[in-house]
């Protein structure tokens, strides 16, 4: 797995601007001003953050410290497998070693009896394990259920608040990342990045078409749909390029913010449809947001418009999608989600060459896994010791 690979080349991160500055987010005194306050604490679990000289401003993000102590006395953290197709990569899984004792799936089922009541938290990668009714019930002493990564569609929340166990998201580890990949797809399709690729390496290429065109992005309308964090920083991108920025959100955003990135409201999503060259959709998947762009939407949309996906798959009814980009009713697609994922290989959408579809890569940097995996930590911790959950999930 090249993402495995990739974690070799691990290092501490430094602080790079306009990067939130996690540490401070979770422990530091100042989130006094944010209404939680942190105490000082007689605990075996304690947290604390390591700045590091020569980096931005002198702060280097590290892993939280943990008092040591035999790994026996360690609190029991639960997750899939260290390393293979769905494992905790092996840089990570080493992280978790500095604050628990980690425990594999496989070691539990071989000996549930004595592993049940050691666990205590379990560390949700890539969606594995899948937390149902019979693993709670296994675990009399399990408080918190730490994902890695923001979206929570894949767990039951009103179950296992039952259980009475907290659950916990990263969402400030993948603002950034997220958004910087929805503005590459963006340019990706705009500009037919890999049909270009693929005639300029194809052994049947004797020239260059000059018909072969794209279109721009600079001063084109751009419509944000889901104008959270990740979208946000979506527009900050855009700005960039002289976009009309265009958006549509469950609540408008404070005047000065929409100010600050050029951003007009749109209170009905249709009307951002009719008007945006590009469409992008940047929405947690709920039952409200299930399909929320089918054959309708798509028809709204104009003929010369690209629909761009970095939420949920299921967000998008896949196959008015392709049926809409089969008889052009849009230009293009560009998709880093699906449903599910990978698609089957016969899916519609993998015929057509007006999409790029990408393996659900959006957090998918060294930085931002090892980012999501502290803050995941960080916030287990914060469950253990009774101190304030920097990124509590609760059901609705």
């Amino acid at each position: 797995m090249f993402r495995s690979k990739a974690f070799s080349l691990l290092k501490p991160i430094p602080w790079m601007p306009g990067q939130p500055n996690l540490a401070y987010k979770f422990i530091h005194p100042a989130t006094a001003s944010h209404g939680h306050h942190c105490h000082r604490r007689s605990v075996d679990y304690r947290r604390r953050y390591k700045t590091c000289p020569g980096s931005a401003a002198g702060q280097t993000l590290s892993a939280p410290q943990t008092k040591v102590m035999a790994e026996e006395q360690l609190p029991g953290v639960l997750i899939l497998d260290i390393g293979g197709t769905h494992g905790v990569l092996e840089d990570l899984a080493e992280l978790l070693k500095k604050h628990f004792r980690v425990i594999t799936m496989k070691e539990f089922l071989e000996n549930k009896k004595e592993m049940s009541t050691k666990i205590q938290s379990v560390f949700v990668f890539e969606c594995k394990p899948t937390i149902d009714r019979e693993l709670l019930e296994s675990l009399p002493n399990l408080k918190v259920i730490g994902n890695s990564g923001v979206g929570v569609d894949h767990l039951d929340l009103k179950m296992i608040s039952n259980f009475g166990v907290k659950v916990t998201n990263t969402p400030h580890a993948v603002a950034d990342p997220t958004a910087d990949i929805g503005v590459a797809l963006m340019l990706a399709s705009a500009r037919r990045l890999v049909e270009g690729c693929q005639i300029a390496i194809s052994p049947d290429t004797k020239y260059f078409a000059v018909d072969w065109l794209g279109v721009e992005v600079t001063r084109a309308t751009l419509g944000i749909i889901g104008m959270g964090s990740i979208g946000y920083k979506v527009a900050q991108r855009a700005r960039a390029f002289n976009m009309r920025i265009l958006y549509h959100n469950r609540n408008r955003r404070r005047k000065e913010e929409e100010e600050a990135v050029g951003a007009h409201y749109c209170e009905k999503m249709e009307d951002l449809l009719q008007q945006s060259d590009f469409v992008m959709v940047v929405v947690n998947l709920t039952p409200e947001t299930r399909k929320l762009i089918g054959k309708k939407e798509l028809g709204l949309m104009k003929p010369t418009a690209t629909l761009i996906n970095i939420s949920r798959g299921a967000v998008i009814d896949q196959d008015a999608l392709a049926e809409a980009l089969q008889k052009r009713v849009i230009r293009a697609a560009a998709l880093d989600v699906t449903y599910p994922e990978p698609l089957p290989r016969d899916h519609p959408l993998l015929k057509l060459n007006n999409i790029i579809i990408t393996p659900h890569i959006g957090t998918a940097t060294v930085q931002a896994m090892r980012m999501m995996a502290e803050e995941a930590i960080a916030n287990i911790l914060a469950v253990l010791n009774g101190q304030p959950i920097p990124s509590e999930v609760f059901p609705k």
